[in-house]
């Protein structure tokens, strides 16, 4: 934590005293004190042709590793203003997810004049990476893991290991393969190092592991991932050969991704494949991920417009009841999103199925009735206190007004965390991503019904 804080006070330091690369390379030897992380968020900050100045003082590993931290289209920009035969150089270090990605953005022109600057190594894993959609764990996975034979010694298989070379990122399970690369199993590197040289692989191996496909979805491989505590999980192809591996870091950046998403969704946001950076988002990128949402809600929203217009008579007679208006609308709203929230989170992870929706409807109806009963008296209370100096010039009696105010209250409250919690269970039924239900959208549905049982039920009691 200690070591966390200092890197980030020197990270503060830099970039409040960077005015120039003739500054910025006074501060190399901090810089190389640093996390890779937050080099590369100090250095995302320099123009492309003084980044490469900087980037020179670094090791090729590195640089490929600084570089992959950055922005997408930092990557880009930088690609196109340097020679290709120097940015091959930094390409080939990176890791093969990140070489993927960059390589997925770049137009065919521009692919085909990196392609003959790579080694055959790189540019066939490359290419293959690049064929695998980016939702799927082919397009997530890596390809910087280590095989071993189990007719080996444990002597061969660390000397096979050290000539495949992984990241220190990616080295702790050694994966054991037959001559068709077909996955046996795996043996981690405590097992490797603690056994007797003599040792077999066999006599170590683990038979029993999870595994994901890579056309797999990549939040699936990211659940397995997250269930299972894996550092890494190795990923096969129809033929049950080993063809790349997803790191825990992967999978963690796929939960963040999703997470993100969601949370855009349920807010009524429109997800977009632009850079999601709040800072980097162009005006118009926010306008047009809010304004649909927005709109449609506005115009739905014109039905509660009407219901009030349709019960202005009763507003005429008992005026009191539009100081009790938002109180009814939102707290209805307030709780259909409670409720909605608590049942996409249950869904996301795998907890209640569309299969369980009578439970958990009948669940939400006993949550609801135990809410219902708490806020209509609070209702009720409210009413008293707040309504008992007009008592004088009241058209009903106080008791009454409360009564009803509480009523409609609460079967705001049950209507409401009932179609909270019945909404996201019918997007998932037909297939749709119960996130879509947006926290908006509910809080509109139900200001319209709870203004229907508000007004309804002052128009049977008041006979108005």
């Amino acid at each position: 934590m200690k070591r966390m804080i200092r890197g980030n006070m020197q990270l503060q330091k830099i970039a409040k005293d960077f005015q120039g690369l003739e500054q910025m390379m006074t501060m190399i030897p901090m810089l190389k004190k640093m996390p890779i992380i937050d080099i590369s968020e100090t250095l995302s900050l320099m123009d492309n042709k003084d980044l490469l100045i900087i980037l020179n003082e670094f090791s090729l590993e590195e640089q490929g590793d600084i570089f992959a931290e950055f922005a997408l289209i930092k990557q880009l920009t930088f690609f196109q203003q340097i020679s290709k035969k120097r940015f091959s150089r930094i390409f080939e270090e990176m890791p093969s997810d990140a070489r993927a990605d960059l390589f997925q953005i770049l137009t065919q022109q521009e692919q085909i004049d990196l392609l003959p600057f790579l080694s055959k190594k790189i540019r066939e894993d490359v290419l293959a990476l690049s064929t695998y959609p980016s939702d799927t764990a082919g397009g997530i996975m890596i390809t910087d893991f280590a095989t071993v034979s189990k007719e080996m010694t444990c002597f061969e298989a660390i000397q096979k290991v050290r000539f495949d070379a992984p990241s220190k990122k990616t080295i702790y399970y050694v994966y054991v393969v037959d001559e068709s690369k077909t996955l046996l199993g795996f043996i981690t590197l405590k097992d490797l190092i603690i056994a007797e040289p003599d040792d077999l692989v066999s006599a170590l191996l683990h038979s029993e592991f999870v595994f994901g496909f890579v056309e797999e979805a990549s939040e699936l491989i990211a659940a397995k991932i997250d269930k299972y505590e894996l550092v890494a999980l190795p990923i096969l192809n129809n033929k049950k050969q080993l063809i790349g591996i997803v790191t825990h870091d992967e999978a963690m950046d796929v939960i963040q991704a999703e997470h993100t998403e969601d949370m855009e969704r349920f807010m009524g946001i429109m997800s977009s494949n632009e850079d999601t950076d709040y800072n980097r988002a162009s005006v118009f990128s926010h306008f047009k991920r809010r304004v649909v949402w927005l709109v449609s809600l506005a115009l739905i929203g014109i039905f509660a417009g009407l219901i009030i217009h349709k019960y202005e008579a009763a507003l005429l007679q008992v005026i009191i009841l539009v100081l009790y208006m938002p109180m009814v609308a939102g707290t209805g709203g307030n709780a259909g999103s409670q409720s909605a929230t608590v049942i996409i989170r249950a869904l996301a992870l795998g907890q209640v199925t569309v299969k369980s929706w009578f439970k958990v409807l009948w669940k939400e109806t006993r949550i609801s009735l135990m809410l219902a009963f708490c806020l209509g008296v609070l209702a009720f209370v409210l009413v008293m206190f707040l309504s008992w100096s007009n008592i004088e010039i009241l058209p009903f009696s106080i008791e009454k007004i409360g009564f009803v105010v509480a009523v409609s209250l609460s079967l705001q409250v049950i209507s409401s965390t009932i179609i909270g919690a019945t909404l996201p269970l019918i997007v998932k039924r037909f297939g749709g991503d119960p996130a879509v239900v947006a926290s908006p959208a509910i809080a509109t549905i139900v200001d319209i019904s709870g203004l229907l049982i508000y007004f309804s039920i002052a128009s049977y009691f008041f006979k108005i």
